[in-house]
């Protein structure tokens, strides 16, 4: 335990999103100082210390362009309690390779000495960059998916996870989805001070713990930019085609190819079978219905090809981490006032 507020260097890099670099810092800051809100008998105490850090001290432009000010320069920071990696906003390889490198040696560097270490979301992109999760585990927002297990095929990763544990004593903490930091900083404040405090900060800033994982926020990836003409062809079909029976079939007889060739061609260019496509495809409209009207959940199936309701909902449910109701209640936009007692505001 500390007698002093643990101090928290929060990584800056340019093309980190000031969202997360400003949502952990606040909630950070105000953890113990901001306890009297809920009891006048609770004193305000400082349990973290955290200091935005970056290749040098003064005003920083990230990636969204707004402005943000480095506290500290990493080079004059010999040693930390953790280091908290927020989310960068990168594309391709060429995006890793332009982090900056002093940064990477840093971070390296404080793990090396027993810092623990936290990411969230494509923060852990920069740490398999440095080359602290070779071998291990992991997680990442799930649009980070492709590239990451391209570029980082020896990483364990776990997409469909929010918080995943892993290297050398378990010190390197990673999360999933952008919003996952709220985890992050909720584990952060109930390992310092007890899960009464991060309770408390959780009912204060209105955090929910993710406990569904990352699988009811993921969205189908649907590579066109393989080169394979004749899968493109088919994903183009497919499409609008998706419902049909037998689809698989029909797919095949479109492409031209033979059965085999055309699986072997096809998992190659998207990574999928072409079953899987189209279950993918499938549930990934289904979501929409779900999300922006109220028709039945069984007519919902029937729209996007299945007459088997139950089969659809199990389906459902291993796609997308629950079932379709709800999904439904977790992501269609609630009713709103609009002050003449309508309730107008939800897409019908």
């Amino acid at each position: 335990m500390f007698n002093r507020p643990v101090r928290v260097s929060l990584v800056v890099f340019p093309e980190c999103d000031p969202s997360i670099v400003f949502g952990v810092f606040d909630t950070l800051w105000a953890a113990g100082r901001l306890s009297s809100l809920f009891n006048n008998a609770l004193p305000d105490v400082s349990l973290f210390e955290p200091r935005l850090v970056g290749a040098k001290a003064g005003p920083l432009q990230l990636v969204t362009g707004v402005s943000i000010v480095v506290q500290d320069a990493v080079s004059g920071v010999a040693d930390t309690d953790i280091v908290f990696v927020p989310n960068i906003m990168v594309r391709t390889n060429a995006d890793l390779r332009a982090l900056d490198r002093d940064l990477l040696a840093w971070i390296k560097a404080m793990h090396d000495k027993g810092t623990h270490i936290y990411a969230s979301c494509g923060g852990s992109l920069v740490l398999a960059e440095a080359g602290l999760l070779k071998g291990h585990q992991a997680t990442t927002h799930w649009c980070y998916v492709p590239l990451f297990r391209d570029q980082f095929p020896d990483i364990d990763l776990q997409p469909d996870r929010i918080l995943v544990r892993s290297g050398e004593g378990q010190r390197i903490v990673c999360s999933g989805g952008a919003s996952a930091w709220q985890d992050l900083a909720l584990m952060m404040i109930a390992k310092r001070a007890g899960t009464d405090e991060a309770i408390r900060m959780s009912k204060l800033f209105l955090y929910q713990w993710h406990r569904d994982g990352q699988l009811p926020y993921s969205s189908m990836r649907q590579n066109v930019e393989h080169g394979d003409a004749a899968v493109l062809k088919c994903q183009t079909w497919l499409a609008q085609h998706y419902d049909h029976d037998d689809v698989v079939a029909e797919l095949i007889r479109h492409s031209g190819l033979p059965r085999r060739t055309f699986a072997r061609r096809f998992r190659a260019a998207t990574g999928y079978s072409p079953l899987e496509y189209v279950q993918a495809l499938r549930i990934e409209e289904a979501k929409q219905i779900l999300e922006t009207t109220t028709i039945a959940v069984e007519d919902v199936a029937r729209e996007v090809g299945y007459d088997d309701v139950a089969s659809f909902r199990r389906l459902f449910r291993r796609l997308a981490g629950m079932s379709p109701g709800e999904y439904r209640r977790k992501f269609q936009l609630p009713l709103i006032d609009d002050g003449a007692g309508t309730g107008r505001g939800r897409t019908q």
